[in-house]
């Protein structure tokens, strides 16, 4: 079964620049990738950013395209969530989840599972 393992995150002031990281275990032969959502308080789920398992071909959310950048370690299965420029707006509990559909990358349903969540605070 695969597994998601989180670490990054903190309480950071504004500009950054934190880096989260998610290890993807066992992932399945029908993953098509993996993206990093977010949940501010009071709000529901928000895509971020997805990366192809296949060819590291990216899709950025418009609310945070120039300033965050996914990448993928290959050889360990891990994703990085590089984040820049950050505003208390961008808190939140960040979550990296493994997409094993063949939906949409912004809709959470096409997520089979998902990391422990990491916090994310930012102050002005």
């Amino acid at each position: 079964q695969v597994q998601l393992v989180q670490s990054g995150g903190g309480s950071v002031q504004a500009g950054g620049p934190p880096r989260l990281s998610c290890t993807v275990s066992r992932p399945p032969s029908n993953t098509y990738g993996v993206g990093w959502f977010r949940q501010a308080p009071g709000k529901e789920l928000e895509f971020v950013v997805h990366i192809m398992w296949n060819n590291g071909i990216t899709y950025y959310a418009d609310a945070v395209k120039s300033r965050f950048t996914i990448s993928r370690d290959n050889a360990g299965n891990t994703v990085y969530l590089q984040m820049n420029s950050l505003t208390p707006d961008d808190t939140a509990v960040y979550y990296c989840g493994a997409r094993t559909h063949m939906g949409a990358v912004f809709e959470p349903g096409s997520y089979d599972a998902w990391g422990q969540g990491t916090q994310v605070t930012v102050s002005s």
